[in-house]
């Protein structure tokens, strides 16, 4: 057997029936000079298959396992879905392929033929290997066997109506070890003869398919009977119910049953034509691909490469070739591709620092009419995971691709311009500048020497926040830092993260967002995979059994070209040489994966509509050919090797959605159950992520079973606000919706600061620093209750002695206790006391635990008055902040820890407080009302008074005062 004879391609099955081969005689086309990696062998005597086999009896459950289930040959009534392995070509002259050992567990037939069929009796992991003579030896696998009655598969082809905006799916049913060669392939446009006879037979025993959509939970049935074998079910084209699944009845042929089939389908993706006379697009001599995939159609997808730049939207199944129209580059240009992204059915790419945009009409600069920079862009991108129902809450649309330099970060997004007869493709496509590396100084408060340059730019998992990596150095010489700040599109607020990264001065590090509720990412250089879980908390290096972390001395030097990520949690790292390592989310080791391919061919990841992992393999001739990878089987082959155990048994959730909408009066129920031996102690963690606008209500049960422990959580999500007769209804509503964020400012009056200035102080309030501020009656005294918290969450309620003060100086406020009530002997420390002692030092380092004394002890401290406000706190006692009744106000509180023997850390806090209430003033109109009458009434009794002793005195001054004197007189 020669030496390019050896390219062995497996099939392999995961029921408990049978695994198999399948060989075929053709090299991949277009390459007859670059084979698969075992054409490296210079001889090759025989080859042959050694296979043994563990019984599932004796195996644990290795971590991560999943059962892959389909069909197999009807008149086998076993069988397992066929995927991927490598192929023998089929060379003259070769010796046949023996089989050196077998065990009762594999039957092999055809030996001599480009099909050979194993077939085992007991389910289980099964150990085999290749035995190929020569310099070269194979890998073992482990081949994971279970019992499945799913044998079968649906098989479907879509035609597009576009008068109407239908689409017509043509349905059958199908045998993976007895298709045509084209439905394996997925190419054919009819059923083959054994596909028509077997989906006949199961329309006999009443099998009828059903196309349910997963995200508006539609159902469509086929209103004609089985025509040819075939099925037809029209369905609207819909691009917010993308998700359709394929669900038959309960119907068994010879004990086998059709597998439900999940698959995405939208809007008809049309790809770029060819134009003869254009020119290539491609990336320099010697470097990597470039690869972009539309995050909602996984099957569409560019690719550029050293020769050409390729598009397609049906996996590479078929491609089309972007060129360019001559006289816009030079050759030297077109050669000189350093970054491309597909967003929005456009194509853009960075060349020499300048952006250009490909599309169906046109190739264009985009410059300073677009609002972007005419040169030194640095990167693009767009977004990785699909959001196709999420709504803003505020007015707006969310940005689809990202443009920066290395100051400058820019938004784009397609608009619908006012004017319908202007027809300029890039002038469909609106930049906005968002920051620059002089305001995210200011925002960070860093030094404005230093350098801040912006390292790259992620769109995160969160359908609208957007990730910058900075890169910061003083001296810049050795090392930098790397920090990360989130945008949030909707709040146009920035948020710093705590996440900090040492890295050389020469590292380009690519951001790789998880598909997370909570902000995870990974980050790749050239040699190593960072990574930082559950909201930035948990932070570290991918670790390999060997090399700490070093993936480049585990692939022979080579460096890390891509890192694979899906909705299920499946990390796969490539390295440019073809070598693979596998992770999990939340998982801080790898594991190398067995070789697949070629060291010399370029190749990249893709997905299939079905959710599929396959390589496409790109060729010196400008050709590319697609291959399905098995990573569920090629997965639980290492991981069998390693002996680990999976710690639960089973978990399980009944949310059915990936997104849910709430109105007022709903409410949103759901469970979630582990199962785990008793032995493991696992629990459930339940996380939220953004702002907190609804009412979250959660039970636990759990039970023991024969040393089986299954936990249960349920939970349960409402709103508990009533909108019944409110002051503003629409502002509570839209409160209720989520919290917006935003900065403004009030003043304070001079008489209540501190040190009394001689102006009012006019304050900004940094919503982002200070959150939303509690409202309180100021007729309501106020006691904080401080709980600490570290990156783990929380620990404990805080009992010790803690402080308080107002950031901005003000100090109309007091406490309910007083320094005699709280039981003091001598005179407590006060802020009055302590700013005078320490006038050197600013407010917030005048008093602390490295200053405090108590006041319990007649050997500490001075006699003084007792009747003083006691201004420190603790849980157990009752002192209380109280607040002015004559105004209102915003008050910016400060915590602090006093108790010395607590922490070493300093623990420190930040709230803020908004008083209200209603202060009594005096009516005016009454006052004077009642003042005038009040001195009418006055005057009006000096009047009659005087009138009244005015008679008396003129009786008595005119009239004798008695008869015998009157007599006298006369």
């Amino acid at each position: 057997m020669s030496a390019g004879g050896v390219l062995l391609l497996l099939w392999w099955l995961s029921c408990c029936g049978s695994a198999v081969w399948r060989r075929s005689g053709q090299v991949p086309a277009g390459a007859p000079h670059q084979r698969p990696r075992a054409l490296a062998a210079p001889v090759v005597a025989a080859a042959g298959f050694l296979a043994t086999t563990t019984p599932s009896s004796s195996l644990g459950h290795p971590p991560l396992q999943t059962t892959v289930s389909a069909p197999s040959s009807p008149n086998t009534s076993t069988g397992v879905p066929m995927l991927p392995f490598p192929e023998f070509p089929k060379d003259e002259g070769r010796e046949g392929i023996t089989p050196t050992a077998q065990t009762s567990a594999f039957l092999i037939s055809e030996v001599l033929s480009t099909k050979t069929e194993l077939r085992c009796s007991s389910p289980g992991y099964h150990h085999i290997k290749p035995i190929v003579t020569g310099p070269v030896e194979e890998e073992s696998r482990y081949l994971s066997v279970d019992n499945s009655q799913i044998c079968f598969l649906w098989y479907y082809r879509i035609k597009h109506f576009f008068h109407n905006l239908t689409q017509v799916i043509f349905i059958w049913v199908y045998d993976p070890e007895n298709a045509d060669h084209d439905e394996l392939l997925w190419k054919a446009n009819e059923p083959s003869g054994n596909s028509i006879i077997l989906t006949k037979q199961f329309t006999a025993l009443g099998q009828k398919p059903a196309i349910y959509t997963i995200l508006r939970r539609k159902q469509y049935f086929p209103r004609q009977p089985l025509k040819n074998g075939v099925w037809k079910i029209s369905i609207p084209m819909r691009k917010d119910d993308i998700l359709k699944n394929i669900v038959g009845k309960k119907v068994a042929f010879q004990d086998c049953f059709v597998a439900d089939f999940v698959f995405l389908l939208t809007f008809p993706v049309m790809t770029i034509p060819e134009i003869p006379g254009y020119l290539p697009l491609s990336t320099p001599s010697g470097s990597q691909l470039i690869v972009d995939w539309d995050a909602c159609v996984p099957s569409a997808g560019v690719v550029v490469a050293e020769m050409e730049t390729f598009q397609t939207n049906d996996s590479f199944l078929t491609w089309t070739k972007i060129r360019v129209p001559p006289g816009i580059l030079n050759d030297d240009e077109r050669h000189h591709v350093t970054d491309m992204c597909l967003s929005e059915g456009r194509i853009f790419f960075i060349i020499n620092g300048i952006l250009y945009l490909k599309d169906f009409l046109k190739f264009t600069r985009l410059g300073r009419n677009e609002n972007l920079p005419d040169d030194g862009i640095i990167g693009i991108t767009s977004r990785r995971w699909c959001w196709v129902n999420y709504l803003f809450k505020s007015q707006g649309k969310r940005s689809s691709m990202a443009v920066w330099t290395e100051n400058e970060v820019y938004l784009g997004s397609p608009y619908q311009p006012s004017d319908t007869r202007q027809q300029e493709p890039y002038n469909l496509f609106r930049f906005n500048k968002i920051i620059t590396t002089t305001e995210l100084k200011n925002l960070l408060r860093l030094s404005s020497t230093a350098s801040l340059t912006i390292h790259t730019v992620d769109y995160t998992a969160h359908p609208l926040e957007l990730a910058l990596l900075l890169s910061y150095c003083v001296a810049c010489t050795s090392s930098k830092k790397i920090y990360l700040v989130i945008y949030n599109e909707d709040t146009k607020q920035w948020m710093y993260q705590d996440f900090a990264l040492d890295v050389p001065i020469d590292s380009i590090l690519v951001s790789h967002f998880l598909y997370s509720a909570m902000p995870e990412l990974l980050l790749s250089d050239k040699h190593r995979i960072y990574y930082s879980y559950h909201n930035f908390t948990v932070s570290g290096i991918l670790q390999a059994p060997v090399e700490n972390g070093n993936l480049s001395r585990l692939s022979q030097n080579s460096s890390i070209h891509d890192v694979f990520l899906d909705y299920f949690g499946n990390i796969v790292i490539k390295m440019e040489n073809n070598i693979m390592f596998y992770s999990k989310v939340n998982i801080e080791d790898v594991i190398q994966l067995h070789s697949w391919t070629n060291k010399a061919i370029q190749s990249f990841f893709g997905l299939d509509i079905s959710g599929q992992l396959y390589f496409v393999y790109v060729f010196e001739n400008g050709t590319l050919q697609p291959q399905k990878y098995p990573l569920q089987l090629e997965a639980q082959s290492v991981i069998f090797q390693t002996n680990e155990n999976c710690p639960y048994i089973a978990f399980h959730t009944s949310l059915t959605r990936m997104f849910y909408f709430l109105d007022k009066r709903e409410v949103l129920s759901f469970w979630v159950q582990v199962t785990y031996p008793e032995s493991s102690g696992l629990y459930i963690i339940s996380e939220s992520y953004g702002p907190k606008i609804v009412k979250e209500k959660r039970k636990f049960t759990f039970e023991i079973i024969l040393g089986y422990c299954t936990k249960t959580m349920y939970v349960t999500f409402s709103q508990a606000v009533n909108y019944e007769a409110v002051d503003d209804y629409f502002k509570l509503q839209f409160s209720k919706k989520g919290c917006p964020w935003h900065n403004f400012s009030y003043v304070i009056e001079k008489s209540y600061l501190r040190h009394r200035p001689s102006k009012n102080l006019k304050v900004k309030y940094d919503w982002e620093s200070y959150g939303c501020p509690l409202r309180l009656d100021f007729r309501k005294k106020f006691k904080p209750s401080i709980q600490l918290f570290d990156d783990n969450g929380y620990i404990e309620d805080v009992t010790v002695n803690f402080l308080v003060w107002e950031i901005h100086g003000r100090d109309d406020y007091s406490f309910n206790t007083t320094m005699l009530k709280s039981g003091c002997l001598n005179e407590a420390q006060t802020w009055k006391s302590m700013t005078e002692l320490n006038k050197h030092l600013p407010l917030e380092k005048a008093w602390g635990p490295e200053n405090y004394k108590h006041c319990f002890s007649y050997a500490i401290g001075k006699p003084g008055d007792l009747n003083q406000p006691y201004e420190i706190i603790n849980k157990s006692n009752y002192n209380h902040i109280i607040w002015p009744l004559g105004h209102s106000g915003m008050y910016v509180f400060s915590v602090k820890i006093l108790d010395p023997n607590y922490s070493f850390c300093n623990l420190t806090a930040i709230f803020a407080i908004e008083t209200f209430g209603l202060i009594t003033r005096p009516n005016g109109y009454l006052v004077a009302s009642f003042l005038f009458l009040l001195m009418l009434l006055f005057f009006s009794i000096l009047v009659l008074s005087y009138l009244h002793y005015t008679k008396i005195y003129r009786q008595y001054i005119y009239e004798p005062l008695s008869p015998e004197g009157k007599q006298k007189k006369m």
